[in-house]
């Protein structure tokens, strides 16, 4: 991850509410921890640019703490990456991938055919629009698209 300025997280994630550096995402035969990515990601000298968390609740925080935004995301952030797309609750594994689908072709398309961070919310529009299109207004249909949310630049 040192030289790799975009990351895109397909997997479960933990939150450790008691130390939030604790909390991590759970790999084929790992754990990453918060601290980890922090520890390899020096903020300014890092070249990290955006990150897909693509797990569930990625941007919850504590209840307890409710004025605090203590999750996944704000310690990616936290960690140098610049954007940060996460989600508010877990999401329906069904729709993950077209959600990313549509996702890179908003930024590829919006970045003139490279990956352009300052395009990523445009892009997290254009993919949560698409897949509403596609869905329709059912009460199930807003389980697939509300949960994401975009975090920075």
């Amino acid at each position: 991850m040192k030289r790799c300025t975009w990351i895109h997280l397909a997997c479960h994630a933990f939150q450790d509410t008691s130390n939030p550096l604790h909390s991590g995402f759970r790999l084929h035969d790992d754990l990453l921890k918060l601290s980890a990515i922090i520890k390899d990601n020096p903020g300014s000298q890092s070249p990290a640019e955006f990150a897909f968390l693509s797990a569930c609740q990625t941007s919850t925080g504590d209840a307890t703490l409710s004025e605090e935004a203590v999750h996944l995301a704000a310690g990616m952030l936290a960690a140098g990456y610049s954007s940060v797309v996460a989600t508010m609750w877990a999401i329906p594994d069904l729709y993950a991938p077209t959600v990313a689908k549509h996702f890179y072709k908003g930024v590829f398309s919006r970045g003139n055919g490279s990956l352009d961070g300052s395009q990523t919310a445009y892009a997290l529009h254009h993919a949560m629009r698409t897949l509403r299109e596609e869905l329709g207004d059912s009460p199930y249909s807003y389980l697939a698209w509300v949960p994401y949310v975009h975090f920075g630049l």
